[in-house]
């Protein structure tokens, strides 16, 4: 052979070569993104393939909560929620048109099935000649636990505005997730295509309060006298406090560098001159907090909100287009007057329900508080498990001392028993708490606040309740008349079993 064609050859062959290294490259390591309708929604082709294809049920204890099910026009399935209401913020939505949401969004490589894990059975399917079938994703929810915190949202009012998150303590799993108002994502995954677009267009003019907003990892306002526990966190641990410490208890406590008073809810007195630590937490005295928390310091108090979660994007199974976690915040520079106020849970202190549900649960967890977590495991089409969430610790753990968490348990069973959150208690189950009542805008009521743990002892759940807005007069606004009875709830559902 002479050296032209030798040459010839060989340049061929090398371009052979690259035809196949390329084919490879893009049938399989770029297969998912190509093929991806969260990537490409503009690409009819791969739109329209997708949403006929057989995609995995999302599961809660081996129960459907959104599933496909056969259909007779052209897209072969119709993507439907038995639970819609209940679950809408945790599934999400599946459509044609008009996005995904929930976790429908964030495991849809697992669910449509074109995820890399996946490639064995795409590859069994394509040999059988049978279309792809996507795997199946369950959740750590509890249904007892997110049908009673679903029922007590809504026993408040139909337009009610608030959320509700349980934890459990030991692994972060979170066991309940409602978010009210809510919508029904099968009007969104409906085949009438213009139904869905028009549905989802009123949905979104609610703007910060429409009903696809999930209030549980979104809303970001003051948690109010919640904070407390951070502040007593924060004491403790100082070495300077413990439950019995003396604090001041009265009417009003002086503060620096200003005329204005920090006064209590009330305007009264919290039971003396000086009270201890314990009781100041069971009446949520304003003034001892206050003090409190100057006597720490801002440093001190930010330290620890931190170690709580304060600060820091904790949790992303449910990012989509329109939901993102948002973070908790503790102000940078407070003076000290800011610094009381800030112990209290205003002046610019924010927090989500999920937030404050793991200061609970780290409290609960001998004051290690762990990663919360909504994705059990994802499951190929037969149901053989793929991946498996293990529970993790959070960053800078553990956020206070055994023996100092275990004191803050008791001083917020003591809250319950013999103080503002009797409405927490359950018969037989020692439970703990602490209310909030956080102040807004002057021409808006204030938020109703509830956090709690059970059995206080050995808890296997945490929960926070945030009612954002119940439709009722100012004077009726509390956390212990509005939040706590839907936290007991849902502790019932969980310890009750």
């Amino acid at each position: 052979m002479n050296r032209p064609i030798r040459t010839m050859s060989v340049g061929c062959l090398l371009l052979f070569a690259a035809l196949l290294v390329n084919a490879t490259y893009v049938q399989y390591w770029q297969a998912d993104d190509l093929t991806s309708l969260s990537k490409h929604p503009d690409n009819i082709r791969v739109r329209d393939a997708e949403f006929a294809r057989e995609r995995g049920s999302i599961l809660v204890r081996g129960r459907a909560v959104a599933e496909s099910n056969p259909s007779d026009d052209a897209y072969a399935f119709q993507r439907t929620y038995p639970r819609a209401l209940q679950y809408a913020h945790l599934t999400g939505y599946f459509t044609r048109d008009n996005g995904l949401g929930g976790v429908e969004a964030t495991q849809n490589s697992i669910l449509s099935g074109s995820d890399s894990a996946l490639f064995v059975n795409r590859v069994v399917d394509l040999a059988d000649n049978e279309d792809p079938k996507g795997g199946s994703v369950s959740l750590t929810i509890d249904p007892q636990a997110q049908r009673a915190a679903y029922d007590g949202l809504r026993a408040l009012g139909d337009d009610v505005q608030g959320s509700v998150v349980a934890l459990e303590p030991s692994t972060g799993k979170i066991l309940a997730m409602v978010s009210n108002p809510t919508f029904d994502p099968n009007r969104l995954a409906t085949h009438d295509f213009s139904a869905a677009g028009q549905y989802k267009t009123r949905l979104l003019e609610g703007g910060g309060a429409s009903a696809l907003n999930n209030k549980a990892i979104e809303g970001v306002l003051p948690p109010g006298s919640t904070f407390k526990l951070v502040t007593a966190a924060a004491a403790l641990e100082s070495g300077d406090f413990d439950p019995e410490t003396r604090v001041p208890g009265g009417a009003r406590l002086d503060l620096p560098q200003t005329s204005t008073d920090l006064i209590n809810d009330g305007g009264g007195s919290c039971g003396g001159e000086e009270i201890t630590l314990t009781r100041a937490l069971e009446v949520s005295c304003n003034v001892s907090f206050g003090q409190v928390g100057m006597d720490v310091g801002a440093d001190a108090l930010r330290e620890q909100a931190e170690k709580f979660g304060f600060g820091t994007r904790t949790f992303d199974d449910l990012d989509d287009a329109l939901t993102r976690q948002a973070v908790s915040r503790f102000p940078e520079d407070p003076d000290e007057p800011q610094t009381a106020l800030s112990a209290i849970g205003q002046y610019d202190v924010a927090a989500t329900p999920l937030q404050m549900a793991m200061v609970a649960a780290g409290i609960a967890n001998d004051g290690t508080v762990m990663r919360p977590y909504l994705v059990d495991e994802t499951l190929s089409p037969k149901l053989e498990t793929i991946e498996r969430t293990e529970p993790e610790e959070m960053p800078d753990q553990p956020a206070m001392d055994a023996a100092s968490a275990r004191d803050l348990r008791q001083m917020m069973v003591s809250v319950v028993e013999n103080g503002t959150a009797g409405t927490a208690a359950i018969p037989g189950v020692e439970v703990g708490g602490k209310t909030g009542t956080a102040q807004s805008a002057p021409d808006r009521p204030p938020y109703a606040w509830f956090v709690s743990l059970a059995p206080a002892q050995t808890p296997s759940v945490a929960v926070a309740v945030l009612v954002q807005d119940a439709g009722v007069e100012r004077n009726e606004i509390s956390g212990s008349g509005l939040a706590a009875p839907v936290a007991r709830a849902v502790m019932e559902a969980v310890v009750g079993r």
